[in-house]
């Protein structure tokens, strides 16, 4: 007996007089779903299809699946996932949506939302700035944390499997990728598989192997009310939506440096690692970044795959095949990170040290950049406040700022020897203090750099008066006191911060031309 087409089901669903408020109806297509959009709902119905990955082929695997989705992101989206709804034949044969009969498809009802405020869409109309990035690492880090630890789960079999499933699929699309770009990913994602398997196996340990969204890229997280909002989270496979953090996390950096948002995707890391559970004082994630050249490769080429699965149900879309070409070539760039270098920003409150530091760090290292640890925001983090929290003097008394110092230096010390770069910003007026750091280049095996940046008193004062939304405490009486005991040290590399922050890195980056060179390209 031949199985019934979806076509009917379709047809009823991108039909406006079928569906509430029938106003017109707008169809997202992927390569396992479709969505119709009508007035203030969407309908969602899995496409009848079948992957080596994916099986939607019945309609009880398919209504299976709608109902886990929606156990799934219901808790973090619910203002946007409702229910699901049966699509039925009445005796006359006239499908009905909720209505009494038999179930000929099943539909998960969601609120519409301004597809506009998706982050794909924000980042394409150069709107995701600092300030979303910032909200977006947080928001992750806060998803991942009451996400349910997987016990028992070897991390290496989880990334193996991936890997096998990667490259069986690859040997399928020969016609529509490169068979060399094909081989070396395989052989070179292979070797890198080799190395980290302890790592990833100790990760899974150390309880950062979770239950995690699986498909977190730009398009599935939404603006709501302002607040990044991860939604349609990967339903189909618990295996495949069971992962290090850091390995969900990679979806989105990846995603974010394929839109070319390098600063944007910096920043995300920067401040998932800072507000991830535990803040990592004795190494955690940050020991974890050894694994996230691995774990960006696999989620480019994961793109990659799915593309062309995407162009063989949308053959008519030009843009496809060679979004899937570039995926590839940056799967095989992040396997070849550059080497960890330690830079030290320092100087007196209000030379633009962490203006500066922000806009360095993803030009340096590995990708998505340098590690960007500020004393101000771990002062803040001592004290468990948010970092605009104004904190009294006693904060900042020498015993206080050695614990900083010491935090950042535990941090830094764990992304070094996982060959992550690190921008340490502070004042480092301390001689003492920055004797520590070319030691810890040292310990570490990184090339080290340290810049010093000055400006005169009375433009400085100015600065800090002028603040606003920033960690920083100081004022002009602070800059005052730092200006009566400078002690600059001779062997790092003077910045003039006088002038706008663009000369200011453009300076910066001249300096460190022979040591720490910006990076180019995705890897």
């Amino acid at each position: 007996m031949r199985k019934p087409s979806q076509d009917e089901v379709i047809a009823f669903l991108s039909d406006s007089r079928n569906l509430p408020g029938h106003e017109a109806v707008e169809t997202v297509r992927t390569h396992g779903a479709l969505v119709f959009l009508c007035g203030s709902y969407a309908y969602k119905i899995k496409r009848d299809v079948r992957y080596n990955y994916l099986d939607f082929s019945t309609l009880q695997k398919r209504h299976e699946m709608l109902l886990r989705e929606l156990e799934l992101n219901a808790p973090t989206a619910p203002s946007i996932y409702r229910d699901v709804i049966a699509l039925t034949r009445d005796a006359d044969g006239q499908l009905h949506l909720g209505g009494e009969g038999e179930v000929v498809e099943w539909v998960l009802r969601m609120q519409r939302f301004d597809t506009d405020d998706e982050l794909d869409k924000v980042a394409a109309r150069g709107a995701l700035d600092d300030q979303v990035a910032e909200r977006l690492g947080e928001v992750v880090a806060q998803y991942h944390a009451q996400n349910k630890v997987c016990a028992d789960v070897s991390g290496a079999d989880l990334i193996g499997a991936i890997l096998d499933e990667l490259n069986s699929s690859f040997a399928t699309m020969t016609d529509h990728l490169d068979g060399a770009q094909n081989d070396r990913f395989h052989t070179i994602s292979d070797g890198a598989y080799r190395r980290a398997v302890a790592s990833l196996n100790a990760r899974a340990d150390a309880g950062h192997v979770r239950r995690c969204h699986g498909d977190l890229h730009l398009r599935n997280i939404v603006l709501i009310d302002g607040v990044p909002t991860p939604f349609d989270a990967l339903e189909f496979d618990e295996t495949l939506g069971t992962s290090d953090v850091l390995y969900d996390l990679a979806f989105l950096l990846m995603d974010l440096r394929h839109a070319e948002l390098p600063r944007a995707a910096n920043i995300t890391l920067n401040s998932y690692l800072f507000y991830a559970p535990g803040g990592d004082h004795q190494g955690g994630n940050y020991a974890g970044l050894s694994l996230l050249p691995l774990f960006q490769s696999i989620r480019a080429a994961i793109r990659a795959m799915v593309v062309v699965q995407t162009t063989r149900v949308n053959p008519d879309d030009p843009a496809l095949l060679p979004g899937a070409r570039k995926y590839m070539s940056e799967a095989l760039d992040y396997l070849a990170p550059a080497p960890a270098q330690l830079i030290a920003v320092g100087g007196a409150s209000g030379t633009g040290k962490t203006v500066l530091a922000k806009s360095l760090c993803p030009q340096i290292g590995a990708a998505p950049g340098a590690v960007h640890l500020r004393s101000d925001l771990e002062r803040k983090a001592l004290f468990g406040v948010p970092p605009l929290t104004r904190l009294p003097p006693r904060a900042y008394g020498s015993e206080i700022s050695r614990r900083v110092y010491d935090v950042m230096r535990i941090k830094a010390y764990a992304a070094l020897m996982a060959g992550h770069s690190v921008v340490m910003d502070a004042t480092w007026l301390s001689e003492d203090e920055r004797k520590t750091l070319s030691e810890l280049a040292g310990q570490t095996g990184a090339g080290f750099s340290g810049l010093w940046l000055s400006a005169d008193t009375p433009v400085l004062q100015a600065r800090v008066g002028a603040r606003n939304h920033d960690a920083s405490d100081a004022d002009a009486t602070v800059v005052h006191r730092q200006a009566q005991c400078l002690n600059p040290p001779s062997n790092w590399r003077f910045i003039d911060a006088s002038g706008d922050p663009t000369n200011t890195f453009a300076e910066a980056i001249g300096a460190l031309s022979g040591s720490a060179k910006p990076r180019t390209g995705t890897g």
